[in-house]
């Protein structure tokens, strides 16, 4: 019974998203409980892999941020080029609407952030931490909604998540990038070029790709550019088709997809998302920095997802989602004010002060917490979609 009912859990969409809710709970429980000094001892104890003294040597928190998150990144690159070559992504105009809409997302939030921040110099690196939506937290939310939307609608919110992923490993690459030892990057060419001849060559096997990959992320980590870029610069490497016709792409990305969404992700919240809530005030919401945050992601998305795509179609460039009414897309809209992961991640890349990383965490679990109740109870008590309703069937005529 208890092994059905997990079976059960685990293939329902949401079940990813209730984990890291779950994860983001629980560390926040642990750092304001007795355990906040092994919490923190845990997190900042140094691991170190190393060969005659040369090699890697970081704290449990960073191995966290940039190993296992480029693993993440190494999975949404594979979603990306799956998505790119032969999925929603394929046809230019199929993403019109939903690019868009992600640039518009990741845009206003920034000015919102800003807004706040203008007379706050010290918090101006972290324009970005509202620009970002979390995937498996959004798709969670809507998959709890259940089939009150159309399929359409769920369809526009994966590219959206996906376009707006690759908008922040952009931002991440040029934005967030320490000072450059282009030794390495050069150095870094010779992995590339490993996996560029087993690409064209069409390799069935992926561990090759994998152990080059390993080898590239330790050489842009020491480049100074941020490591976890590897991982979506190793995914692209990776052959969607091998000579014998079989996708070596998607055999990796359904492998990984347990791993990312049911460990790495919730391992990353249990670490980046314990809130410290002593000495914390009211007043401190207000700060600029969390307030910022928030508003980015509850207003910025909202009005940058949903006024994008509302002007797009209103001038005849792109047709709503099938199905799906005004008051659906403005759900979708606050479902992508939920920055969570991507958020946190972005913020630990902008400050070093433990002071304002905590009020990073303020602002993104408030801003994600408030657009992902708003967006929930938009979409499960507005309209049911059209291609939902039974259908009536006409009287006969006699």
């Amino acid at each position: 019974m208890l092994l059905k009912r997990l079976e059960r859990f685990f293939s329902n969409e949401a079940s990813g998203g209730i984990i890291l809710m779950l994860a983001a709970v629980a560390a926040m429980m642990v750092a304001n409980s007795s355990l906040h000094g092994a919490y923190d001892g845990v997190l900042s104890s140094y691991f170190a892999v190393t060969i005659n003294g040369t090699g890697v040597e970081k704290p449990l928190i960073l191995w966290i941020n940039d190993g296992l998150m480029a693993v993440f990144f190494l999975h949404v690159g594979l979603e990306l080029k799956a998505e790119l070559l032969e999925g929603k992504l394929k046809n230019p105009r199929d993403i019109i609407l939903p690019g868009m809409a992600a640039v518009g997302g990741m845009i206003v939030p920034a000015l919102i952030y800003f807004a706040f921040n203008f007379n706050s110099p010290e918090t101006h690196a972290g324009w970005a931490i509202p620009a970002a939506t979390d995937i498996a937290f959004a798709l969670g939310i809507l998959a709890m909604v259940g089939s009150r939307v159309p399929t359409s609608l769920k369809v526009f919110l994966l590219t959206l998540a996906i376009l707006d992923d690759l908008g922040a490993i952009l931002i991440i690459a040029f934005f967030y990038t320490a000072e450059l030892k282009i030794d390495y990057l050069f150095l870094s060419l010779l992995p590339l070029a490993g996996m560029y001849l087993l690409n064209r060559g069409g390799a069935h096997r992926i561990a090759p790709i994998i152990l080059l990959g390993a080898v590239l992320w330790v050489l842009i980590l020491k480049s100074g550019v941020h490591a976890t870029l590897a991982g979506v610069i190793t995914a692209f490497f990776v052959p969607l088709k091998d000579k014998w016709g079989k996708s070596p792409l998607h055999s990796l990305e359904h492998a990984l997809s347990p791993y990312v969404f049911y460990a790495i992700v919730p391992i990353f919240a249990f670490a980046n998302a314990g809130i410290v809530f002593s000495g914390v005030s009211f007043s401190n919401l207000l700060d600029p920095l969390p307030l910022g945050i928030a508003a980015g992601l509850i207003l910025g998305k909202q009005i940058g997802v949903f006024g994008t795509t509302w002007v797009l179609v209103k001038l005849g460039v792109a047709s709503k989602p099938f199905g799906a009414t005004w008051l659906h897309i403005y759900g979708v809209a606050c479902l992508a004010g939920i920055g969570f992961t991507m958020s946190l991640f972005i913020g630990g890349l902008s400050f070093d002060s433990s002071f304002l990383m905590n009020e990073v965490r303020i602002g993104v679990v408030s801003g994600s917490v408030i657009s992902a109740v708003l967006g929930f109870c938009v979409l499960r008590f507005g309209p049911v979609a059209e291609e939902q309703k039974p259908k009536v069937e006409a009287p006969a005529v006699h």
